[in-house]
């Protein structure tokens, strides 16, 4: 693929934060979004390459993934340097510019190994034209049994605070979310402390009331993982996890628009209730995403992929195979959200919540050049990572 380094792009629509631009350009120079704007003329900008874009397509701010714990054949809890090298150069394909690699509940020695391979890999990363690694979503141990979903019940732990604190030492300060059952014991001294230092507290995997739920927020948590799943769903007499998803501001959620994990209509009421400035869509993807029908590992546990279903052997959901750009085209079929409200979704919402949205998430001047082509169908043709272009399909 080429690799330019001054570039102009133009011709296409632009998804801005709360309008659609007709007939707009976009101005990379090495990393850099440099100008951005619409009406592109013969004369603006002399001698700067320029690449031209049908009339339909649209321009979003690359998609950052803050729940994946794989795909294309790799898995987080690998801990190897291939984990990260291969989701780099494979997330592009779906829209993927940034993400955050997500842990699994397993032995410790496990998940150590797998932060400390990622905090070195994190610390070298420099090369433009890959998905960015923005650190990790540790999720579990400390969750709750009842919810576990399928997270391995044998290396499940209470909070501890202490184990934490170690994880987050040898990931080299990385770890940016943490999903975690406020309910448990130990449960509001990790809230207070994950949220102090500035990491995000994630309610997950976790059997909360209303009630305890009021009280972790009141501690410091911001966020629901995978709303619906691993969770107290919705009582009217006990509202749960999910209905303080729905009615409590200072809680975002992410969730997996697949048809599977929720179906479409509790996506559109997630969406009508919470809005879309509430809601992150993320793919929870495991090793099989990408790849053919089979049995696959995640955590340790054999998981059957049988159309586009991952499942552990009694039945339960494992994580799912979906991609972001999928996730981007279930969301609309779901609710009609308009253009920008996707782009906020799918990278404004989350580059905001981990406090990088002065560089990501949005299309405009002095930001990273992260952006993704889609066609009038929403299908990716063509993904740039920090100004240089890491992925085009075969239809461009």
């Amino acid at each position: 693929m080429p690799r330019q380094s001054n570039v102009i792009l133009h011709g296409m629509k632009l998804i801005m934060k709360n309008d659609v631009w007709i007939n707009g350009y976009i101005f990379l120079r090495n990393e850099t979004i440099i100008a951005v704007g619409k009406d592109l003329k013969d004369d603006d900008f002399p001698g700067i390459p320029r690449r031209m874009y049908r009339e339909n397509m649209l321009a979003f701010p690359g998609f950052i993934d803050i729940h994946t714990h794989g795909g294309y054949g790799v898995d987080v809890m690998d801990g190897s340097q291939e984990v990260f090298e291969t989701l780099g150069a494979s997330l592009p394909s779906e829209g993927t510019t940034a993400y955050l690699a997500t842990t699994i509940t397993q032995e410790k020695e496990n998940i150590t190994r797998a932060l400390q391979t990622g905090a070195v890999y994190y610390h070298r990363q420099r090369e433009a034209g890959v998905a960015e690694l923005l650190g990790f979503h540790l999720e579990g141990p400390f969750i709750n049994v009842k919810r576990k979903g399928a997270q391995p019940e044998e290396h499940i732990i209470s909070n501890d605070l202490d184990l934490y604190k170690a994880f987050q030492r040898e990931a080299d300060g990385t770890i940016r979310i943490v999903t975690y059952a406020p309910e448990m014991l130990g449960g509001l001294d990790l809230t207070a402390y994950i949220s102090e230092t500035g990491v995000i507290p994630s309610i997950g995997h976790s059997d909360a009331t209303y009630g305890e739920m009021k009280t972790a927020v009141a501690a410091g948590a911001k966020h629901i993982t995978h709303l619906y799943n691993g969770m107290r769903g919705f009582h009217h007499r006990e509202p749960g996890v999910v209905g303080a998803a729905y009615t409590i501001d200072e809680l975002q959620s992410e969730i997996i628009a697949d048809g599977l994990h929720s179906s479409p209509p509790a996506v559109a009421t997630a969406y009508r209730t919470g809005g879309f400035r509430n809601l992150f869509l993320i793919t929870d993807s495991m090793r099989a995403k990408g790849l053919q029908d089979g049995t696959y590992d995640l955590g340790g546990q054999g998981v059957t992929v049988r159309d586009e279903k991952a499942t552990l052997a009694d039945g339960t959901l494992a994580g799912s195979i979906i991609t972001m750009d999928g996730c981007v085209r279930n969301m609309r079929a779901y609710t009609d959200a308009a253009l920008p409200e996707l782009a906020a979704m799918v990278a404004g919402n989350q580059a905001k919540a981990l406090g990088i949205d002065d560089r990501k998430g949005s299309i405009a001047p002095e930001k990273d050049a992260d952006l993704v082509l889609l066609n009038e169908h929403l299908d990716v043709e063509e993904t740039w990572c920090r100004g240089q272009l890491a992925y085009q399909s075969e239809e461009r």
